[in-house]
């Protein structure tokens, strides 16, 4: 079996505020599942479903600084688009534009969370999941 990710959760102090947030940026949807503040998030479509996750309120307030999470990188079409959400919807970007070289321009945000997020446009479509099957 291979070892890929095949969940993620998004922990939270204010589950409806992070709601909103990833809502507006990303145009994910949420569905109540489960125990009190825990949501299944949809974040693709029939055809190109990706990955499953999860938006749960966090069990313990974040203290500090540094990462409060499993940081990922989500694969976005228009980058400078989800700089602009990200700012319009209480996120605050960490790491400015940056390019890697054959990769794609990749920028750091944290949400309104206090989680590290990272948005990435790839130069090939290819890269976005270097393991996905191609149809046909």
């Amino acid at each position: 079996m291979a070892n890929n990710i095949s969940h993620f959760d998004i922990s939270c102090d204010d589950v409806e505020r992070a709601k909103r947030f990833y809502g507006a940026v990303f145009g994910w949807k949420f569905e109540a599942w489960g125990p009190p503040d825990f949501y299944l998030i949809e974040t693709g479509t029939e055809d190109d479903p990706g990955i499953h996750g999860a938006l749960t309120k966090r069990r313990e307030k974040l203290k500090g600084t540094g990462l409060g999470g499993f940081e990922c990188t989500i694969a976005v079409d228009d980058l400078d688009g989800i700089i602009a959400a990200v700012e319009k919807n209480g996120g605050k970007i960490t790491l400015k534009k940056m390019t890697i070289p054959t990769v794609g321009t990749l920028v750091q945000f944290q949400d309104t969370e206090g989680n590290t997020v990272g948005a990435m446009k790839y130069e090939r479509r290819e890269l976005e999941s270097p393991f996905r099957k191609k149809k046909g």
